[in-house]
Order: structure tokens, then sequence, then C-alpha cells
């Protein structure tokens, strides 16, 4: 077996990595090798981002907003990215769209299943540890891009509490007290969480918060989808208590935006009129 042969401009140099892409294989294809001569870009795969968690005083509250992403491309405004776990449990997903809802599908299976043949549901803390050796099992594709981060939030029916889950690509999982973010406009979303998050709120006020978060993170990342009124696209938020999972309707959802774009808007106006 010869040594294979390169031009000045195809010498991989010390990148071993890139010399087996060039060698790659077959003697009709010559020393370059066929992924060389005729490279294929990977498929855009639709993602979906941004997911928000939020503790009030008698549950909690999880919301997303509805864009995904496809490159550059808008792939989809009405994608659902926040899902009932089971009764008193939900998950929001960020990531790879595809793997990310057949992994929240399982999931529900899963705790379905578990309490049909136990005669009860499993505990919220074995609930989150599930869904972490979910997705640590995913990891394998996460390393090729098919990446699946979820939050996970519900009511603990033993300590009387809402209670938020935050996770890793690695499936690691970590308890946040109060409030979570995840997706690619998770830092603007979880600032405007943290400035607006206080001890003991009310349902309405941390409704109204999460959607600000995810406004003003569709303000200053692409891939994060602001409400849309005229097409009638606004996030999805659902809210657990210890009456179970409950997602809010549309028109619900539409007065509260509206609220929440008179106020920008008097902030923005009253900005422009102090400078003058």
């Amino acid at each position: 077996m010869s040594l294979p042969r390169f031009g000045p401009h195809d010498d991989p140099g010390p990148d071993f990595a890139a010399l087996l892409r060039l060698t790659a294989s077959g003697p009709e294809a010559g020393p370059l090798g066929p992924a060389a001569q005729h490279p294929q870009a990977p498929p855009e795969i639709p993602h979906g981002t941004t997911c928000v968690a939020v503790r009030y005083d008698s549950g909690v509250v999880l919301a997303g907003d509805r864009r995904a992403t496809a490159g550059h491309l808008i792939s989809n405004h009405r994608i659902e990215k926040v899902f009932p776990a089971d009764r008193h449990s939900g998950v929001a997903i960020a990531g790879a769209a595809g793997p990310s809802t057949e992994m929240v599908r399982l999931f529900q299976l899963q705790l379905e299943h578990y309490e049909k043949v136990e005669g009860t549901p499993i505990s919220l803390e074995g609930k989150a540890n599930q869904l972490g050796q979910m997705v640590r099992a995913n990891l394998p594709a996460a390393m090729q891009g098919l990446v699946v981060v979820p939050i996970f939030a519900g009511f603990d029916t033993v300590a009387s509490r809402g209670r938020i889950f935050e996770y890793d690509v690695t499936g690691g999982r970590y308890e946040e007290r109060d409030h979570a973010a995840t997706g690619s406009g998770s830092l603007h979303a979880d600032t405007v969480v943290k400035l607006g998050f206080r001890p003991s709120m009310a349902r309405t006020a941390a409704v109204d918060l999460a959607l600000d978060a995810l406004y003003v993170a569709s303000d200053a990342d692409a891939a994060t989808g602001g409400p849309d009124p005229v097409r009638g696209v606004f996030p999805v938020v659902a809210v657990i208590d210890a009456d179970g999972y409950v997602r809010l309707d549309d028109a619900e959802l539409r007065r509260r935006t509206e609220r929440l774009l008179r106020r920008h808007r008097s902030r923005r106006e009253g900005g422009k009129g102090g400078a003058s």
C-alpha cells in the first residue's frame, strides 16, 4: 500500500482527522477519496428555542416561544415546545426539534406505564431522574449536533410546592430554586427573570414575567420568535399547581401580550421624551 500524495492546497498537515477524511476510501476515488471529491453539507435540522420556567407561590409556570429555525431560515412559526409530562408536571424543550419531541413522547409513555404498573405516580424527583437518563442516552446524537436540553418542572404533591430542574447535554440534572431558562435566547430571558422575580409572587405576575422574558429574548436573539398578534401566534404558557397542568388559551395570552407591548411602547416613548 503506497502513501497518499497531496498537493500544496490539499495537505492536511498534522490534522489526523483531516487525513482520514481525505483518504477515505476507494481506489476509484484516488488519493483524496469520494468525501473530498464530492463534499456534502449536512442537512439543516430544525431547532427550537427559547424556554423559561418561573416558580410562583403555589406552583410553577412553563413557557416557550413558537419559532423553529433551520440554519438561517425560519422553518416553523407555530412549533410547540411546552408539553405535559403527566398530570402534575411538564417539559419544555430546546435543541433539535425532532429528537426533542420524540424524547417527550417517550417520557410521557414511561410515566404512564409506571403509574399503571405500580398503581401510583412516580415521585417528582423520580421523574426528573428518568428524564436525565434519557438526555444522557441521547449524548451520542448530541455529539453529532442533535442536542436536546429540556427544562422539567412540576408540582411536588408531597412538599406542596413547585419545583424546577435543568439539564446539561450529558444528562446532568440540577434543581433550580426559583427559575430557569434554556435555548439560544436563554441568556437574555434569564436576565429578565432574575431582575423581575420576587419570592412568593402570584401566578399572574409569574405568567407576565415569563412572557416579558420571551419577548426580550426575541428582540435580541434571531432564533427566538416574538408574539405575532396579526397571525395570532403567541408563546405556549402552562401553569402547574395542585390542580394539575393547565395550558393558558390564546385569548388570555393575547390580552396579556397586548398589555406587555403597551408597557414596552410606553417605556420607549418615555425614554425619548426624557432625552429631548
